[in-house]
Formats: C-alpha cells, sequence, structure tokens
C-alpha cells in the first residue's frame, strides 16, 4: 500500500470512528491539537489500524506521532517491516 493510500484510509477512520470533519484532516494537522484527538482516541485509531499491520503492531512507535503524516509514516514502515520479514521457508 502507498502512503497516498494510506492516508486515506486513515483519513477514512478519522472520519468515521472519530466523526472529524474530512476538510480538517490534511498531512500537517496535528492529532490533538487540530483534531481533538486525545490519548483514548489514539489508543482507539491503533486499534483501528491493526488489521492493516497485521501481526507487526508495536503500539510503542506511536509515541512520538504528532501529525496524520506522522501516523501515515510509521504505519508505512511498520508495513515494510512486515512485508521484507523472512518467511521461515
Amino acid at each position: 500500500m502507498s502512503k497516498d493510500e494510506l492516508y486515506q484510509r486513515i483519513s477514512e477512520i478519522l472520519v468515521k470512528t472519530f466523526d472529524i470533519e474530512s476538510a480538517r484532516i490534511r498531512p500537517d494537522a496535528r492529532l490533538g491539537e487540530d483534531l481533538d484527538v486525545d490519548s483514548i482516541d489514539a489508543v482507539d485509531l491503533i486499534v483501528q489500524l491493526k488489521p492493516l499491520l497485521g501481526g507487526n503492531l508495536k503500539p510503542e512507535a506511536f509515541k512520538t506521532v504528532r501529525t496524520v503524516s506522522d501516523v501515515v509514516d510509521v504505519v508505512h514502515g511498520m508495513m515494510n517491516e512486515v512485508a521484507s520479514a523472512p518467511t521461515g521457508d
């Protein structure tokens, strides 16, 4: 999944799960200050992202996330780790 596709998916989650107007969601939008996503909401967001990541969810990676773009970067990085992991064959 490309970063653009991932951004669109995260935007959809923010709109559907947190009732955030799509016009407010931009890559540089700060989760707390601009979108009113608090720490409990952030946990819900991570739960919503879990299906995209399979078993590679690392909540500690989200500690430095501040913007929508940060979320995209962290999730994209985790997805690439899963894709490049050895299969054990």
